[in-house]
């Protein structure tokens, strides 16, 4: 045992010695290059470091999660439809051999008041007979159809309950940015509200590349059918929009969705309360859509009897503000006009040949409504029609190429005032009602020019 215990201290001190001479005689002593690396620094101890603002990181949705979810509530509709039997009908006649059964439809919606009013998509309560809304307690509640606008996709609903309510405040959706944290807040499927997260990818939108549809806000927060009628929020849980649609192949959420912004929401809300059909603005004027590469949108003609041309617009004017709000492409001009009251006045920017120039307008009220379903244009009652017939509303014809209606002698000067027994208030409505129910069979009720009253069907 001694021996091998000497042999190991042998090994050992030869080989420190080794290593000592390795050191010292043969190895170079190893030099580290640091390019373009200044000296450390130092701080004083009472340095402080900057805070991010919100807009550089990541924003915290929690707060604006826990103040949205309990005033988004799930839509029930139940529907009768009618299944038609072909050979029944051959041998009963029509509508004989009708088999009636329930369809229910989903959706969600936002609620806007602590006393029950709920705004939520047309699509979604179209044609249902009973709505049923559930809270995201699970409280289920009746709901009453106040109104609708279907070229906006917006519909009004009302719910009686003894408490109030939980309820979004509306925000300006002019002031939304591109860029912006947003979150859709929705009810599918009723598994109580639902939150996703994206920004604004853009504004303005028109999905339809045409003049006729809405100016849509255009995020990437996840959207999925049964998310329609839902509320699209800012970081301070704000409403900036109604989810309404999707672009998908598939039916299912790929990419972008699009909401109702919140200042048409709410114009159209105020309207529905106060005046019981949407109250459309213009400047009175018509679009020139041969130049489209300019940034605005060209005046073609001017009405003659306009606010417009009284202000001092001229056709070839190129508008680029509204309220100081940029104006790039018609669907921009129309959102915001959607946005204001017949009466409203609005600073309208032009370029007027290279010159700036701000013209205050006051909007006027658009007053005729084709049908396309009748080829029939109607006209709001002015308030001599009212008296001389005694009548609230109705729908006064203008023009008509309907060929039943030139065979009958129906013209200009008729007033519809009832569709299916429904008072009729407005043209807007007769043709609103006229176009969404092309496949119906209606029962018009109308007024000739002698005043008597005569009936159609159709």
């Amino acid at each position: 045992m001694k021996k091998i215990l000497g042999i190991l201290v042998v090994a050992f001190i030869g080989g420190a010695a080794s290593l000592t001479g390795y050191k010292v005689f043969v190895e170079q002593p190893q030099v580290i290059v640091q390019e373009g690396t200044p000296a450390l620094q130092t701080v004083k101890a009472n340095y402080v470091a900057p805070t991010l603002t919100n807009s550089s990181v990541p924003t915290n949705f929690t707060e604006a999660a826990e103040s949205t979810v309990n005033a988004v509530v799930h839509v029930k509709n139940t529907a009768i439809r009618t299944q038609q039997n072909p050979w029944a009908e051959y041998l009963f006649g029509r509508g004989k051999g009708g088999r009636k059964y329930e369809q229910v439809g989903t959706g969600s919606g936002v609620i806007i008041s602590p006393d029950g009013y709920i705004v939520t998509n047309n699509h979604v309560i179209e044609g249902a007979s009973e709505i049923e809304i559930t809270l995201n307690n699970s409280k289920k509640l009746k709901a009453e159809l106040i109104g609708t606008s279907k070229s906006n996709d917006i519909a009004l609903l009302k719910v009686e309950t003894d408490e109030d309510l939980p309820y979004l405040p509306f925000a300006n959706s002019d002031f939304v940015k591109i860029g912006e944290w947003v979150l859709a807040v929705g009810n599918p499927y009723n598994l109580t509200s639902t939150v996703t997260a994206g920004i604004v990818s853009a504004k303005g939108r028109d999905l339809d590349g045409n003049n006729n549809t809405e100016s849509f806000i255009q995020t990437d927060a996840a959207v999925n059918p049964g998310n329609s009628g839902g509320a699209l929020v800012n970081t301070r849980g704000e409403l900036i929009g109604i989810n309404t649609a999707i672009t998908s192949r598939t039916g299912s959420f790929i990419g972008y969705s699009f909401a109702v912004p919140s200042n048409i929401a709410k114009k159209i809300i105020d309207d529905l309360l106060e005046f019981g059909s949407v109250q459309e603005a213009i400047l009175g004027i018509s679009i020139d859509p041969v130049d489209k590469e300019i940034d605005g949108v060209k005046i073609g003609t001017i009405d003659e009897k306009s606010e417009a041309l009284k202000a001092g617009l001229k056709e070839g004017d190129v508008i680029t503000k509204v309220n100081n709000v940029k104006i790039s492409k018609f669907s921009d001009l129309k959102g915001q006009l959607t946005a204001k009251r017949p009466g409203d006045l609005v600073d309208v920017t032009v370029d007027r040949d290279g010159e700036s120039l701000t013209k205050t307008i006051k909007l006027s009220k658009r007053t005729s409504y084709i049908s396309q379903y009748l080829g029939t244009q109607f006209k709001d009652l002015t308030k001599a029609d009212k008296e001389k017939y005694g009548l609230s509303g109705g729908a006064k014809i203008e023009i008509t190429q309907n060929r039943a209606f030139l065979e009958y002698k129906v013209g200009k000067g008729y007033i519809l005032t009832k569709i299916n027994g429904k008072n009729i208030n407005s043209a807007s409505e007769a043709v609103e009602i006229l176009d969404k129910n092309q496949n119906a069979r209606f029962v018009l009720e109308m007024i000739n020019p002698d005043g008597e009253i005569e009936r159609f069907r159709y």
